[in-house]
């Protein structure tokens, strides 16, 4: 039986190889020469579709003058690369985890996810977002830069190929009192402004409709034009990455009973159109 194509570690071990190789500035080609490797195997190799031998990993980190933390970090993705799932004990917004998950979304074709208690961070606001993390010990720096990749992520919603996104959220996360009235205010109407792009769907799951699979927690499809589509689980202290097909399959089917159970797009609208102007009283 082959080895599985394109696990969530081949990726990801690809996103750190190209992020090293870009940070050089060099071409395929260029670092193909420099270690004597086919850059078509190099090529492969960042985009997951294969799995260098350790070897062949060292000659290129070597070459690219990796440090011992990222290295023994890529080592180690290399090591486990063809298992087909992935659970990372990490913090959530850490800068490896938030990088490797924003690589994963700027490589889709495609995505569709189910938020129950949160705006969807795609579509959060700075005000918001730093709401979010003040209770947390995270030192403000790394909040800044959650907030400064937040906003550069919306920038895949727009312009020449924008990203369809297709996003279910569960009513609660029009209610929570996240940085009190205003900000939770201006949270909602930028969501409403982001409801109006083309590729751009989100529809509000009401509470109080009994029991549905959103209950377990919230999860995101993506899709990809060449590759097998992964689910990116979020939980508190860890996240994973689902590759294989049964996984995949029952998380569309978890989707599609969602967005069942959804408001239509303009009931979504007006609800929280409605909320806003409760804020507002």
């Amino acid at each position: 039986m082959p080895p599985p194509f394109a696990t969530p570690r081949a990726r990801a071990l690809g996103f750190g190889m190209k992020k090293a190789r870009l940070a050089r500035n060099l071409k395929v080609r260029e670092l193909g020469r420099l270690t004597d490797l086919l850059p078509q195997n190099i090529s492969n190799w960042e985009n997951g579709r294969r799995v260098p031998k350790i070897e062949e990993l060292a000659m290129i980190l070597g070459a690219l003058r990796v440090g011992p933390a990222e290295r023994a970090r890529l080592f180690n993705l290399a090591r486990y690369a063809n298992d087909p799932n992935w659970l990372h004990q990490a913090v959530l917004d850490g800068p490896t985890m938030l990088t490797t998950y924003v690589s994963y979304e700027q490589a889709a074709a495609g995505m569709a996810g189910w938020s129950p208690a949160l705006v969807p961070g795609m579509l959060q606001t700075p005000a918001y977002t730093r709401a979010i993390f003040a209770g947390t010990a995270h030192p403000r720096s790394h909040v800044e830069n959650v907030v400064m990749v937040r906003l550069a992520r919306r920038e895949m919603l727009i312009g020449r190929n924008p990203l369809p996104c297709r996003l279910l959220v569960g009513e609660a996360a029009l209610h929570q009192n996240i940085g009190g009235p205003a900000v939770m205010a201006e949270q909602l109407r930028y969501l409403c402004s982001r409801m109006q792009l083309r590729n751009v769907s989100v529809r509000i799951v009401p509470d109080g409709i009994g029991y549905h699979p959103g209950h377990y927690g919230p999860f995101i499809i993506f899709d990809y034009a060449d590759l097998p589509p992964i689910v990116y689980l979020e939980h508190y202290r860890s996240n994973g990455y689902l590759y294989d097909d049964p996984n995949v399959a029952d998380y569309r089917k978890a989707i599609e009973t969602l967005s069942s159970l959804a408001l239509s797009h303009q009931d979504s609208a007006q609800l929280i159109e409605a909320v806003i102007a409760e804020l507002a009283a």
